[in-house]
């Protein structure tokens, strides 16, 4: 039967993934552009602004970012000392990761 009819395709759905989180994009995101507003960050990665500043408040609490408001707009400062949480990772700095994308 066909889809348009109301029934399911009987194709399974692909599941999509990255090898990034959203937390490793939004991360990029505000290192490549720290004065960006989160809502140019949410865009970027494509998630929802909620989403993004979940994130930017999980970020800021680990270490890994410092907000600081400029004006009206924040700027973020990336430390990019900080190292990954998991333990196969956790010998490797947060730098590391950001000079791999962001040159």
């Amino acid at each position: 039967m066909s889809v348009a009819s109301g029934e399911q395709s009987s194709t399974p759905a692909v599941r999509s993934w990255t090898f990034l989180t959203n937390h490793a994009h939004v991360l990029l995101a505000i290192a490549r552009d720290p004065t960006a507003r989160l809502r140019d960050v949410a865009e970027t990665v494509g998630i929802t602004e909620r989403a993004a500043q979940a994130i930017v408040a999980d970020l800021e609490a680990a270490g890994y970012l410092q907000r600081a408001r400029v004006g009206r707009r924040n700027q973020y400062t990336v430390h990019r000392s900080g190292h990954f949480r998991h333990p196969a990772e956790s010998d490797h700095s947060i730098g590391d990761l950001l000079d791999l994308f962001t040159r």
